[in-house]
């Protein structure tokens, strides 16, 4: 990967730039060099080179100073991030911490953040479901948000074309809320699992527990060899850095592709402030950026320019990205940027033992569970609340080693646990109604280290959101009632928005100037050469996870865009 030197604007010059370096940036990188572009990619973190930078990937959980816990200095200088279950001693250099990169809670928001080439592409839990018409559909026909401006027909084929390269696991299930997709053998059930599975199976005709399809390699395919990935070695280490290339990030896939063609240039540690607007030309003409390390501002210029900083960072480089032309932002004309921005509601989890199948037990490990896709309002609006929610569920059985005895007895009890009973779980993810008083925006009283504005965020719950997690408590319990698990337990976490890492929208597609941002090619309505392809650009927010549909809307954008730019449109 090219290093930038000199300071001559021609060396400063590339066909396209993108604003980093995670899952869609990583895309955008990959199909701009394989359209031919010379690429310039722009990373605020610092480089994580695939298999080089993994510092904790091989270690054993007794080579950790503090055995994988992270010291309670450590927890209290950190309060949020600390919240995230991947934040550990093995994990902790992928993620920022709380006073590096300060922002404004105007409401409780937990803000979950990796800055490194690759971004949170190395710390994502892996889940990947396409979404259906029911999803593009949702909000002409429920009345939130805006039409989204394209369908599934139109993302389709790039599913496919995502999921190919990047290697999904899951079974053909053939249900029509969540479809198929081009998948390599899927992980499998345990026997608990199963039974859960028939149970639902034979008391409800419209819900389904299927294994859930994941980005992990359990068979590798010509195209992952090509890219140097291997199978799945089922470690559960993968937030560490996966030095297989078994799991999809784009420090193992997208970005080495990308720089095999010799187009792309990889320049970390480079913060964007803002995109430079053209007034004569009525374009983009370029990016501006402060060195992390020196804070040394400079130019560089491209024609077509996708910004994929995450959604946050995305509507707050747009934000701040103002000039005569668009003294709100860029692309900004109707006051909408940094509005109706939603997420995933987690908040709902439901616990309970079984009894059964003890003459059973799992052996291994597993870097995936079972799913159960979203049941309420698929066909007709059914609920005294909008949308629905998916769920995740695995089962488990517990083990125990008594620690009485000295010696030889000690160590015999230790080295033959006792198995317990089996343990079942369940937590939801929920939709969230995208609201104009749900926002962000710039606070012009507060600066990072950078001297650029802080994001003010201000999102949080509804009623809709408490109806839904009322209603996930009470159906969740009644289904595991009906399967004979006892013990049910549930819970709701009431944790603040953002510890889902979910967010989406403030930059939303649609069909109309007025009250989007984006056209169905994902491209700013009054600025034709620059696109947003990350969760910035999301309508609505589905039950999925979203990662997979920001992929395809990236080799779909660059599509176009590449395109355009052969006809000198943008």
């Amino acid at each position: 990967m090219a290093n930038i030197n000199g300071d001559s604007a021609k060396e400063r010059t590339f066909d396209a730039i993108v604003i980093g370096s995670g899952i869609s940036g990583g895309w955008a990188a990959k199909e701009l060099t394989g359209h031919g572009l010379k690429t310039l990619v722009l990373e605020r973190g610092g480089d994580v080179k695939h298999n080089v930078n993994y510092p904790t990937a091989t270690k054993n959980q007794w080579e950790f100073d503090h055995r994988g816990q992270l010291p309670l200095e450590v927890r209290k200088a950190n309060p949020i991030v600390s919240k995230c279950y991947a934040f550990y001693e093995g994990t902790e250099h992928f993620f920022v911490k709380d006073n590096e990169h300060p922002y404004v809670q105007e409401k409780p928001f937990d803000w979950i953040r990796g800055y490194q080439v690759g971004g949170k592409s190395l710390l994502w839990a892996r889940q990947t479901q396409r979404w259906s018409d029911f999803d593009f559909e949702g909000p002409a026909r429920d009345g939130f948000a805006v039409d989204w401006p394209i369908r599934y027909a139109d993302l389709a084929p790039w599913y496919s074309y995502v999921e190919k390269f990047a290697g999904i696991s899951g079974n053909r299930d053939g249900i029509p809320q969540l479809p198929d997709g081009e998948f390599l053998p899927p992980h499998e059930m345990n026997c608990v699992e199963s039974h859960f599975q028939n149970q639902v199976a034979k008391k409800y005709k419209d819900r389904q527990v299927i294994m859930g399809r994941a980005a992990h390699i359990t068979k590798p395919q010509p195209i992952h060899l090509e890219q140097g990935r291997a199978q799945c070695m089922h470690r559960t280490l993968c937030e560490r850095g996966c030095p297989f290339g078994g799991y999809f990030s784009s420090n193992a896939s997208t970005l080495p592709w990308a720089a095999k063609t010799g187009l792309m240039t990889l320049r970390p540690h480079s913060v964007v402030h803002s995109v430079i607007y053209d007034e004569q030309k009525g374009k983009a003409s370029g990016v501006r950026v402060i060195d992390a390390n020196t804070k040394e501002e400079m130019e560089y210029y491209a024609n077509i320019i996708f910004v994929n900083a995450a959604a946050l960072n995305t509507n707050l480089i747009l934000l701040n990205s103002t000039s005569s032309r668009f003294p709100n932002g860029l692309g900004n004309d109707n006051g909408l940027m940094g509005r109706y921005v939603a997420f995933h509601n987690y908040r709902g989890r439901v616990s309970a033992e079984y009894d059964g199948h003890l003459d059973s037990t799992t052996e291994g490990r597993r870097p995936n569970s079972p799913y159960i896709p979203r049941f309420r309002n698929v066909y007709k609006q059914e609920t005294d609340f909008l949308r629905g929610y998916a769920a995740g569920f695995n089962a488990n059985r517990s083990s125990g080693s008594s620690h009485e005895g000295m010696g030889a007895s000690l160590k015999a009890s230790l080295h033959n646990p006792q198995l317990g009973g089996w343990y079942v779980g369940s937590h939801m993810m929920g939709e969230t109604i995208p609201k104009e008083s749900n926002y962000v925006a710039l606070d012009t009283n507060n600066k990072d280290p950078f001297g650029i504005p802080q994001l003010k965020i201000s999102i949080d719950y509804d009623e809709n959101d408490e109806k839904m997690v009322k209603d996930y408590l009470e159906q969740m319990t009644e289904m595991f009632t009906n399967a004979g698990f006892t013990n049910i337990k549930t819970s709701d976490s009431k944790q603040a928005p953002g510890l889902d890492i979910h967010e989406m929208g403030g930059v939303r597609m649609g069909h109309d100037p007025k009250t989007s941002l984006l056209n169905k090619w994902n491209q700013l309505h009054a600025c034709k050469n620059v696109f947003v392809t990350d969760g910035a650009c999301m309508t609505s927010t589905a039950t999925q996870n979203p990662s997979l549909t920001y992929m395809a809307l990236a080799a779909r954008a660059v599509d176009y865009a590449v395109k355009e730019l052969k006809k000198q449109n943008v």
